[in-house]
């Protein structure tokens, strides 16, 4: 399933971890491990903020996902099933809502 995982790191735990390469290895392994067809690396609300678009196989797959995040950066993990236009459009044909 489409996967939107969205990664909000707390400042402290963050500027120790970029300080000490575990950020960018983190960063790097989850790319690694997902293989995002997008991913996008911003601030929000002042923290170091990242999202990730990915083919979630199995939901058993989340815990190994985010723990790093919330065991290195004291991150928020969020994970949201979405859809692109294509999608979009055949779940509205499926559900009998276009003209």
């Amino acid at each position: 399933m489409r996967t939107l995982l969205r990664v909000t790191c707390q400042v402290e735990a963050s500027n120790k971890a970029v300080a000490d390469g575990t950020l960018a290895k983190i960063m790097k392994s989850t790319a690694e491990k997902i293989k995002p067809e997008a991913s996008y690396f911003f601030a929000s609300d002042g923290c170091r903020s990242a999202m990730f678009i990915f083919d979630l196989k199995d939901p058993s797959d989340i815990p190994s996902i985010a723990e790093p995040f919330f065991m290195s950066l004291n991150a928020k993990v969020e994970f949201s099933p979405v859809m692109n236009a294509e999608d979009l459009q055949r779940g509205l044909a499926n559900a009998g809502m276009l003209k």
